[in-house]
This record gives C-alpha cells, sequence and structure tokens, in this order.
C-alpha cells in the first residue's frame, strides 16, 4: 500500500524509429504510424520542410498530449488535409485567391490561414476542445504537405490530423529524425526516420483574406515567389506552340493591357498572366517565320518566342485554359479531368481555329483574324474573374 503523500510515476517508454530508408516496405511503416495514431499515439512524420508531430484531429486527448509534448502555449494549431479539393469541405467559403494558392502550393511547404465560419464546415464535425485548439481566434490554419508517407498516412487516416513542428517549443526546428529523438525523447510513441527534411526550414504561413494576403511567416515559400503565385493565369495551348497559340498569347496580353490601361509587359504588374503551351511541343522551338512575321504587321513581336509543351504544373496553375480546337481541350481533360470546368475552345462559336502550319502567309493571317475576333469576349471574361476577386 502507498500513502496519499505518495508520487505516482508514469514511465513511458522511448520512442519507436522505423528508419524508412532501410525499411523493406515503407508502407509497412505507413500503416503503423496510421494504426498507432488511430489510438491516441502521437507520431513524428517527416515532409518536405522540417519533421512534424502528428495527432489525429478525431481525439481531444491525443491533441493534448501533443501541446503538453511541445511544452507549447495556446497558439492555434495546424490541421493537415489531404488534397486541395479537400480544402473546400473545410472552408466551403474560400476566396478564390486562397483556392489559386491552394491549387498552386499543394502539396507543398505552404501553410494557409483562412476565416472560417462556415456551417456547412467538416470543421464541425470534429470535437469542440479540437475545434478550440485549431480556431481560437476564428481561422483555421490548412497545410497539404509535398511529402509522399506524410501524405500515405493522411489519405490512410480517418480523419485530418493535427500537425505541427517537432520540436519544443522556442526551440530549433528539427531537420533529421535524431533532432526529433533529442527534443522530445519519449515524449511521441513513433518516429520515422527519412533522413533530412528537402528543405531545412519551416512552411510559409501566410493569412488569406478575400483577395488580400499577408505573410504570417516567412520559410520555405518567399514573398517574391508567393507574390508570382498570386498572380490570375491564363493559358492559351495548341499543338506545337510556334504559331496558333503565340499569336494568341500576343493578342490576348494586348486585348488585356489596353482594358486596365497599362502596356502589354507591364500586365503582370496588375496581376494577371498570359502564356501558352502546345500539348506536343518541344521545348525551346522557334515560332513559324510566318506567325512573326504576322504579329510584327499588327505591331506584336512574336520573333523571342520559345515553345514550351504543356505540362502538369502549368495546368495545375492556370485560372483559365483556352485551346485552339476541341481535340486539344478534350486531350487535357483526359489527363486532367479536374480540367473541365476551366477549359475553353477560344473560338466563341466552339469551332475549330485550323493549324495555319506550313500555309501562306495569307492563312497565317486569316488565323490571325479569327484569334482576334474572339478576344473581346474572353478578355471580358477573365477581366470579370479577376476584378470579381480584387472586389472581396
Amino acid at each position: 500500500a502507498t500513502s496519499c503523500h505518495d508520487t505516482l510515476l508514469i514511465l513511458r517508454m522511448p520512442a519507436a524509429v522505423i528508419d524508412l530508408k532501410q525499411a523493406d516496405d515503407p508502407r509497412d511503416a505507413v500503416h503503423r504510424a496510421v494504426e498507432a495514431l488511430a489510438a491516441g499515439k502521437l507520431v513524428a512524420v517527416p515532409t518536405e520542410t522540417v519533421y512534424g508531430i502528428a495527432a489525429s484531429a478525431l481525439l481531444p486527448e491525443a491533441v493534448e498530449h501533443l501541446i503538453e509534448a511541445k511544452r507549447r502555449d495556446r497558439k492555434p494549431l495546424t490541421l493537415a488535409i489531404k488534397s486541395a479539393d479537400d480544402a473546400l469541405d473545410y472552408v466551403p467559403n474560400m476566396s478564390p485567391l486562397a483556392i489559386r494558392l491552394a491549387r498552386r502550393c499543394w502539396p507543398g511547404p505552404l501553410t494557409l490561414v483562412v476565416r472560417d465560419a462556415h456551417p456547412d464546415s467538416v470543421l464541425c464535425r470534429l470535437p469542440e476542445a479540437v475545434q478550440n485548439y485549431l480556431m481560437p481566434d476564428g481561422t483555421i490554419g490548412l497545410r497539404v504537405p509535398g511529402h509522399q508517407i506524410a501524405l500515405q498516412t493522411l489519405r490512410l487516416s480517418a480523419g485530418p490530423l493535427v500537425l505541427t513542428s517537432a520540436n519544443l517549443s522556442g526551440q530549433p526546428d528539427s531537420i533529421t529524425a535524431q533532432q526529433v529523438a533529442e527534443q522530445l525523447g519519449d515524449s511521441v510513441d513513433l518516429i520515422l526516420d527519412d533522413g533530412t527534411c528537402r528543405f531545412g526550414q519551416p512552411s510559409t504561413v501566410v493569412l488569406v483574406d478575400g483577395n488580400h494576403f499577408k505573410v504570417l511567416r516567412e520559410g520555405a515559400v518567399s514573398r517574391q515567389t508567393l507574390h508570382q503565385l498570386t498572380f490570375y493565369l491564363a493559358l492559351v495551348v495548341c499543338t506545337g506552340n510556334t504559331c496558333r497559340s503565340p499569336m494568341a498569347e500576343l493578342i490576348l496580353r494586348r486585348g488585356l493591357a489596353k482594358r486596365v490601361g497599362c502596356q502589354p509587359n507591364e500586365l503582370e504588374s496588375r496581376g494577371i498572366s498570359v502564356r501558352s503551351a502546345g500539348i506536343a511541343a518541344l521545348p525551346g522551338g522557334q515560332p513559324s517565320p510566318q506567325a512573326v512575321d504576322v504579329m510584327q504587321q499588327m505591331e506584336m513581336d512574336l520573333s523571342r518566342h520559345s515553345s514550351q509543351p504543356v505540362t502538369e504544373h502549368l495546368v495545375k496553375h492556370a485560372d483559365i485554359i483556352l485551346t485552339m480546337t476541341e481535340g486539344h481541350r478534350q486531350a487535357l481533360i483526359a489527363q486532367w479531368p479536374d480540367l473541365a470546368t476551366r477549359t475553353y475552345m477560344y473560338s466563341t462559336e466552339n469551332r475549330d481555329i485550323s493549324d495555319p502550319i506550313g500555309m501562306s502567309q495569307d492563312v497565317y493571317r486569316e488565323c490571325a483574324r479569327q484569334l482576334e475576333s474572339h478576344t473581346e469576349h474572353w478578355v471580358d471574361v477573365i477581366l470579370e474573374q479577376a476584378l470579381a476577386e480584387q472586389d472581396q
């Protein structure tokens, strides 16, 4: 028997460490992490920035344990979710700017802080105590980590994860599993060791309020890069990116610049970018000489154009995609189905704009005339979308 003055000591075992580089199958480690999280345990996971501690957002006691392990004050915690598409489940009224940053940066080293007061938010289904940890001031920080192990763990978990840096509050970030063990010791139950983190610095934290953003913490994404990521991007697509789409790029850029009252080379300073690409283009190809001549006659310089292929990066960043033919549109949607809602034919009559390659200069002039006849419509659409964001 013990007296009432005796102290009960709860002994915790040192964290189990799994070296992912030595594992026969990393998926086994992921399954073990998912099981541990479901049981209310803490798991240290590698991310592309720094190591993080994860806890199930469905279990208040696990989140409380995480806070105790870090010796952290009541600063808001971050919620790790599976994808940019899932963000709208948590913040149904997310602004176009926030959606753009999520689409362009996730998975990746950006934490988006947005306001959330929507009754249909999945956040309302989390335990009230967890909601208080995540949203003490009415905002929620969301992150989709750009590391396959962290992503696989998220995708196999029953719900989202609370994720914070794997270090004691106020101490240096952990960029190796050894540093996690040194700082947190037996406070975590499992450490997944994947060597040194790629960036070795924390994510950039950005507060987005309507069409305005504020950098709360600069990290792996610089302020300059972040500013460029906020541009509205119109992408024009053809086959080889040597005549139709680069001609359309110049014509559309000139039309937009005229409407907003600037020179075409100043358009990005107004937050709008126009680019072109080809679904079968070779990088670095020269524009068609006839296209260069026709554009020169229209007082536009195409001579320095360099062809580029359509890439996942480009289409992921594009806010609107305009194709020369229905075949181009279908090819893009077949490869990236989520493009269906923002990919259109350049012709407002839904007719193909024929390829003039190998034809006479008169055919090129007719192609340019067709492009010009439809450009005013897309100037209206693009400016309506861009200006609607600015009014928020």
